[in-house]
């Protein structure tokens, strides 16, 4: 009987001990590019060598799935991690550099940075502006816009203009 409270009492703290001391896992799941089996044993690598406890990449829906524990690494540097590999993805794009080093095999069609937001925003479609009360005008002209959706709702959304005109290039035109 004492050998049982004994048992008992070593089980019930281990548990308490290992329920303090757990990990929390996230899951978390993003775009990159890439073509074939090779690019998807590079970016799993890539994702794992950041910490990654898992990693799988989708060749047809270029979707990562990704769970590491929250406290040896982050998105971040995952993303990085496949940057670094050579493949662009939301979190961060490849240097030109690494993308050269890919095998021609793994080398995807990379989305080519221009200062014409228009090319590229979701409110511009032939490079006007379909964004309500903007009339077709030209809407994002300012260098850098590229990057964000600056005509959503027909307000500015980045950050520290509250909605007002960061879309406009010097001359102060839409």
């Amino acid at each position: 009987m004492k050998t049982f409270k004994i048992f008992s009492i070593a089980l019930v703290c281990s548990l308490i001990a290992s329920s303090v001391f757990a990990q929390k896992t996230k899951t978390e799941t993003f775009k990159v590019s890439g073509n074939c089996g090779m690019c998807e044993t590079n970016i799993e690598k890539a994702a794992k060598k950041a910490g990654a406890t898992s990693a799988e990449w989708n060749k047809d829906t270029k979707v990562i799935t990704v769970k590491y524990s929250s406290s040896t690494s982050d998105l971040a540097k995952i993303q990085k991690s496949i940057a670094d590999a050579g493949y662009d993805n939301v979190g961060v794009k490849a240097t030109n550099e690494s993308y050269d080093k890919l095998h021609s095999c793994c080398k995807y069609e990379r989305v080519a940075e221009t200062s014409n937001a228009a090319k590229t925003m979701d409110c511009c479609k032939d490079g006007k502006c379909t964004m309500p009360g903007h009339d077709g005008k030209d809407c994002c002209k300012k260098e850098g816009a590229e990057k964000m959706d600056c005509c959503k709702d027909g307000k500015c959304t980045k950050e520290g203009h509250d909605g007002k005109d960061c879309c406009k290039n010097e001359k102060g035109d839409h």
